[in-house]
Order: C-alpha cells, then structure tokens, then sequence
C-alpha cells in the first residue's frame, strides 16, 4: 500500500503580526475515491485554494492528479492560515508529489504567491518579513514578480521574481534559471518635512525641538488645536538622522503587512497625526484579526 503513497514538502511561511513564522505544506496523494482535502487550521481563503490551484496547473498545461485522493497538511496544525499566499506552494507541492517536479529541486527554497485562474501569480502582502526570514535561513525565495521592488529593500538576499507558474517550473527544472532579484543600489529619497527654519516665532519651542533632537530625547507638546504642535513635529523629522537598517526594516515590516510600503522610503521616520477627537481605541487599533493574502 505504500507504493500507491506519495509525500511532498515544501515551504511557505505565514503572516502574523509583523512575523513570519515557517509554515511546512504537506501533500499526499493516495489511492482512493478523489479528493481534495486541506487541514491544518486553514480559513476560508486557504480553503478556496483546491479551485485555484487546480485551474491553475490545468490551465498551465500540468497533469493534475486524477482519481487520487490529495490531502494538503499545512503545519504547525495550531497556527491559524489566512489569505491566498499559500496557492504557489500547495502548487508545486502537488506538481513535486505527482512527480512532474523533482523533488531536489524545491530543496532549500520556499515559495510564496497568489495563483489566478489561468496560472498567473498575484502579489501578497507582508512579503517583506517573509523575505527577511527566508534570508536568515539561507533559503532562496521565490515570489510573485510585482512583490520584487518590496524584496529588493533586503540586502544579501536570494530572491527570483516570477509571473506565472510555468515561471516557477522552469525555474525548477530547466537550466535558465530567473535572475536574482538586485538590492537596492541608491540611498532612499525622503519626503520633504519641511524646515525648522521657515517656522516663524515659537522660539522656545524650536529650542525645545533642537535640544530633543541633539539628546535623543522624548518630547511632549501640550496645547489646543491650531497652535502648531503638528507642524513643529513635522520639523523635528527633518532634524533627526535616517533610520538604521535594522529600525527601518522594523518600519518597512510594517508598511508590508499593511500593504503601503513604499520601497524607495522604507528608512523614512514615520509621523502619525491622528485627529485631536480619536478616541484611545482608535489609536491603539483593535477588532478581529483581518484576514490577509
């Protein structure tokens, strides 16, 4: 009975928070009455994936397994799955498993994406800690191609961009293999704060500014709307150094997860100017858990 067994595994990692813990898709295909099955704690948009990633492999001219019960295991078990990021490697763990992939091929990669109908692969969000993770394991990434300006804010990392998943076959299997994605060669453009200079009057509080700034200290302003407390800390942005690799991509993380990263800004401080009336739950945010690609 084990003859008519055959196991793939493949790695893929989830978004939660601003991490990106390592997810291991288990796929079987096994004798039986056909089947689609998928456990592992998956919500709803990882369930659809058994209609996406059939079409898909159709549609890019694979086999898909027929007559043969498939049964998808996405583990750890106790961490919930959200979101379509999961469609390229249940993918080429299904392709691996049928052994239309060789399974050395996928070794020491993961794989990350959406998969459209006819096997395009679609950009997902929080690809960046993704990424990150990836590269401190020694692992080559592979992910949807428009996600590559996001992954080049990474320096010494391996990472291939591909747009359908025929891209990712061919990657696998044939010789030509797609080019690493470059880092990011020129320094990041910031947006103009504008200048402590140009602010008129409020001496003392630009003196205040000034020292904060110098000493890396905190600072509070205190006074009612109109009075030019967003302003001056518009200002104060523009008198403190970029940040750090390691603090920016803290802030590039998250602008992934959220989907408004801005590649080219991942180092610019950020300034949140929330209205005078939001209420602390407004500022601090809470709710469910949104679901996310």
């Amino acid at each position: 009975m084990g003859s008519h067994i055959s196991i793939a595994k493949i790695y893929t990692r989830a978004l939660q928070g601003i991490e990106a813990p390592l997810v291991t898709v288990e796929v079987c295909l096994a004798g039986g009455l056909p089947a689609f099955t998928m456990v592992g704690l998956p919500q709803t948009g990882v369930r659809e994936a058994r209609d996406r990633v059939r079409s898909a492999i159709l549609a890019s001219g694979y086999n898909f397994p027929k007559a043969t019960k498939i049964t998808v295991n996405l583990a750890p078990a106790d961490l919930p799955k959200y979101g379509a990021r999961y469609d390229l490697a249940i993918a080429i763990g299904i392709l691996v498993a049928n052994r239309q992939i060789s399974e050395k091929s996928v070794v020491g990669r993961e794989f990350y994406g959406e998969l459209t109908l006819n096997g395009e692969l679609r950009e997902v969000t929080g690809i960046l800690p993704a990424v990150l993770s990836c590269r401190d394991e020694g692992r080559e990434a592979v992910i949807p191609l428009d996600n590559a300006a996001e992954a080049a804010v990474l320096k010494a990392q391996q990472c291939v961009g591909a747009i359908s998943l025929r891209d990712v076959f061919e990657h696998l299997m044939s010789p030509s293999k797609l080019p690493f994605i470059q880092p990011q060669q020129q320094a990041p453009t910031l947006s103009n704060y504008g200048d402590i200079a140009d602010v008129i009057g409020q001496e003392q509080a630009k003196r205040a500014l000034l020292l904060a700034a110098a000493g890396g200290h905190h600072i509070l302003f205190v006074g009612p709307p109109g009075t030019g407390k967003t302003m001056l800390a518009q200002r104060l942005l523009g008198l403190l150094p970029d940040l750090d690799e390691r603090d920016g991509l803290a802030v590039a993380a998250i602008r992934s997860v959220s989907g408004t990263l801005r590649e080219t800004h991942w180092q610019q401080r950020v300034l949140r100017a929330p209205h005078h009336s939001a209420s602390a739950a407004a500022l601090v945010g809470g709710g469910s858990v949104k679901s996310h690609n």
